[in-house]
């Protein structure tokens, strides 16, 4: 153990060492100009640069008309199937859709009622963690984070995988599938033991059962009585289906682009994938919509008056309020500009939870934040296209509808969006691309080697 001394001077000598990291890692923001630097990958129009192709996902936001960028309502389309059909198809029949997705996303098309059969019975069998895997790898190592818990169980996985650096595309298939069908079982775990060892609550651990969706055994798995109602079932699944894939381009799947590129093993590339997504700018913003929900409730005395509640959306934007960022979480997207198409699915399926659990004065809320933050940052923002509610603005409320504990909504984000993850990683596989590196220029100025004599 460090004593007071050490401790001080470690104190000390850090806040000094800070200094000199920040001073000579700061660059001139007008450097990005002068060398047309796209920061983030997105041109100042918001429209991103092209870096690769894919087949897998695209999302659609805008059309050139006569050389301008006019924005349109936004389009999700996974394999060349639009979103709103995809749902309305499994919704429609009274199914759940998760497994069809996933199915879409790695192969192709859309299966037949046999090949999902199949699929279906493939995933239940690898749902089961490996024998000791529970004991020695969540119970005897519960982390406060689970988002950092998948990412180790991931990595330990590669030493149960009798061939784990076989990178063809059998192997990284069949890698992929059992990632996608255990990492539910590993994330709800990881949350029983969080509870258990570090809230003192009753440790419940349930096998998640075969006959079940994935949805289905998320809640069954979490919920000591394993009791759900087919619509909390249903909304579960829809929002996995949505979180999905999103394209190349959002940050953990290029993530999964480039580290694929090196040739790594599958493990590898999934567990930088989860380290992407555990931040807050990607992953863990339907976190914030509900934190700022909360601080909304206690700030403002009549939810119903449109003035009360501009003027607290006001105060978002001038940092007087919330987590004083500036922001006004789950508005604004980097992509859509008129519409989420993900936030309309979304919201009308929690708008029927709503009304069951009673909560319809919370959603109508949420519609009037909706409504009136666009119009707020309108006023205040310089803005180069319009902004809209995206889907973590109504993710979290779901999440919170379905009584899921904040401490599960990122997982449940990386638990769906394994699926666009693996599709990717297979499509940069097959396609033998070189190994991903932008280039980046160097400012700093040339100088002379100081010999230790002659320094200061």
């Amino acid at each position: 153990m460090m004593n007071k001394d050490f401790r001080e001077f470690e104190k000390s000598k850090l806040e000094e060492l800070c200094e000199l990291a920040k001073k000579c890692s700061y660059i001139d923001p007008e450097l990005f100009i002068k060398y047309q630097v796209k920061r983030g990958l997105r041109d100042l129009d918001g429209k991103g640069v092209l870096v690769g192709l894919t087949e897998i996902g695209e999302v659609h936001s805008y059309i050139i008309d006569e050389n301008e960028i006019v924005p349109v309502p936004g389009r999700l389309i996974y394999r060349g199937v639009d979103i709103f059909d995809l749902v309305d198809g499994f919704i429609s029949e009274g199914r759940f859709g998760f497994e069809e997705t996933t199915y879409l996303l790695l192969f192709g098309d859309l299966p037949s009622k046999e090949q999902l059969r199949e699929f279906e019975k493939l995933l239940s069998s690898y749902r089961e963690l490996p024998e000791k895997f529970l004991k020695d790898m969540i119970l005897n190592l519960p982390g406060k984070n689970i988002m950092n818990v998948l990412a180790r169980s991931v990595l330990a996985y590669y030493s149960y995988d009798c061939n784990p650096d076989d990178s063809s595309v059998q192997n990284v298939l069949k890698q992929c599938i059992r990632l996608i069908a255990c990492m539910p079982t590993i994330a709800v775990y990881a949350y029983q033991a969080l509870s258990h060892y570090y809230d003192k609550k009753s440790l419940v651990i349930h096998s998640p059962r075969p006959d079940l969706s994935t949805a289905e055994n998320i809640l069954h798995m979490l919920r000591p009585d394993s009791k759900y109602t087919e619509l909390e079932a249903a909304l579960l699944d829809l929002s996995l289906v949505l979180h999905a894939e999103h394209g190349g381009g959002n940050n953990s799947t290029f993530v999964t682009h480039v580290v694929t590129s090196t040739g790594t093993d599958t493990y590898s590339v999934i567990a930088a994938a989860l380290g992407s997504l555990k931040g807050p700018r990607h992953g863990g913003a339907n976190i914030k919509v509900c934190e700022m929900f909360e601080d909304l409730k206690q700030n403002v005395k009549d939810f119903k008056d449109d003035d009360e509640v501009e003027n607290y959306l006001m105060k978002l934007l001038n940092k007087e309020a919330f987590d004083r960022s500036g922001l006004i979480y789950g508005i604004g997207h980097a992509v859509y500009s008129i519409s989420d198409p993900r936030c309309i699915l979304l919201k009308e399926q929690a708008e029927k939870l709503a009304r069951e659990k009673g909560l319809e004065d919370e959603f109508e809320l949420y519609e009037r934040v909706e409504r009136l933050a666009p119009q707020v940052i309108g006023k205040v923002r310089k803005m180069y296209k319009g902004v809209s509610a995206n889907v973590d603005f109504y993710s979290g409320f779901v999440y919170k509808m379905l009584n899921l504990p904040l401490e599960l909504y990122t997982p449940i984000f990386a638990i769906s969006r394994m699926a666009g993850w693996a599709a990717h990683r297979i499509e940069e596989i097959v396609n033998a691309g070189k190994i991903i590196r932008p280039a980046y220029k160097s400012v700093a100025e040339r100088r002379d080697y100081v010999a230790m004599k002659d320094r200061k």
